[in-house]
């Protein structure tokens, strides 16, 4: 059975963008990475992933420099490979191509041990589909407090 710890999330991402397809892909780090990433202090937020000569590359996340680090401490927003399955880059590769859509990490986790990243296939949100999202949240919210006060005045 695997164990996942997640690490960090990208809570703004479902916010901006619209997710269309998600997939899990390894991260090639270095050792003061991972310890790091143990103690959580990693941002996903300016994150993204290209696909460059038929390999993916995590760009723009910011693992902070390990504390009791030496020289040999890594850079904090290098570029990172990603560990994915030819036939699924190569079915990326074209989706992104040919539509515009994006590569955005959504979470960053341990799974047995091995640092992951949840990647999305996502296409932006204008203006107003996020405000619509809002306001759909807000009315589903609104109902749920009308449910549970009514449920509350039964019980009495």
């Amino acid at each position: 059975m695997a164990t996942t710890t997640v690490i960090a999330t990208n809570r703004r991402a479902r916010h901006l963008y619209a997710v269309l397809d998600t997939l899990e892909a390894g991260v090639m780090l270095v050792g003061t990475e991972v310890k790091s990433l143990r103690l959580g202090r990693v941002s996903l937020v300016d994150a993204f992933a290209t696909i460059d000569d038929g390999e993916v590359w995590l760009r723009g996340l910011h693992i902070n420099e390990y504390a009791m680090g030496t020289w040999t401490n890594h850079t904090p927003r290098r570029v990172r490979k990603l560990l994915l399955n030819r036939r699924e880059i190569d079915r990326w590769d074209i989706r992104v191509r040919e539509s515009g859509l994006s590569l955005i990490p959504m979470s960053m986790y341990f799974s047995d041990g091995r640092a992951k990243v949840e990647l999305a296939l996502v296409k932006g949100k204008k203006t107003w589909d996020k405000r619509q999202d809002l306001a759909t949240r807000d009315a589903n919210r609104e109902i749920e407090r009308e449910f549970a006060r009514h449920v509350k005045g039964q019980r009495r």
